[in-house]
């Protein structure tokens, strides 16, 4: 559930002279403009049978047992639990290495068409924010199972800084937990912190534009294109993620 962390914001590859990365255009500090981006959050919930569920994110599916209990999740030696407190009320929490990390409160409308989030994310100092979201359907399903996708209002000052990477890559760096190292290859590298399986390959379009595939075992679980303005003051990201219906589109000021 590190979908509104805004886990997204990386970025591309491919191989070209070693002069171009020394001259890169991407390369600079950048900030989130709030006002022109747009974050379409996506979750989906298929039923197993029982109480056990299959959990996907964004990341790839996490199979539980709503049982209240913790369960290894996908991300990064995290774990899961889900407590089914009624029909229409669902609680989720993730934690890792014995600190709680989110805490999230599913409420169903009475039609089943709506599903209110009371989302909290503890901070490592045990600090405390909460958001309160709200999903659309937009799959078919019983109860919490089926698809489900939010407009997330963006008020984070989100600043991430793009350097040179190993010649022809690029890092994209948001904090000193929140590094990503891409080779412009082409091909798929494993992703750190991300489920087994989880792939991710780039390549550069032309100077002022990236594309990036990530897969899960294989099958592509979401596109996305990085690209620069003409006067190279604008950076906007582009991002689909398989089966959604709008992108989610981050546009960023260079500083």
């Amino acid at each position: 559930m590190f979908k509104r962390a805004l886990q997204a914001l990386l970025v591309a590859s491919l191989a070209m002279a070693p002069v171009w990365a020394a001259a890169d255009a991407f390369v600079g500090d950048w900030k989130l403009d709030t006002a022109k981006s747009r974050f379409i959050d996506t979750m989906k919930v298929e039923s197993l049978g029982g109480n056990q569920y299959a959990l996907d994110f964004g990341g790839g599916p996490e199979k539980i047992v709503a049982d209240g209990t913790d369960q290894p999740g996908i991300y990064g030696g995290t774990l899961l639990a889900v407590t089914i407190e009624g029909p229409d009320r669902w609680k989720v929490v993730r934690k890792k290495d014995g600190r709680r990390l989110l805490t999230a409160t599913w409420k169903l409308s009475r039609d089943g068409d709506t599903l209110s989030d009371d989302y909290t994310q503890f901070a490592p100092d045990g600090s405390a924010s909460t958001t309160n979201y709200r999903y659309q359907r937009t799959a078919a399903g019983r109860g919490f199972a089926g698809a489900w996708e939010s407009a997330i209002p963006l008020d984070a000052a989100v600043v991430i800084q793009v350097r040179p990477y190993e010649g022809n890559g690029l890092s994209f760096i948001r904090s000193s937990q929140d590094t990503r190292n891409l080779e412009f290859d082409g091909k798929d590298h494993p992703v750190a912190g991300a489920a087994e399986g989880a792939t991710r390959s780039a390549r550069r379009v032309n100077e002022h534009a990236l594309e990036i595939t990530d897969k899960s075992n294989g099958k592509v679980t979401r596109t996305e294109r990085v690209e620069l303005s003409p006067d190279r003051g604008t950076l906007t990201r582009t991002v689909r993620p398989a089966g959604q219906r709008e992108p989610s589109v981050f546009v960023f000021e260079r500083q």
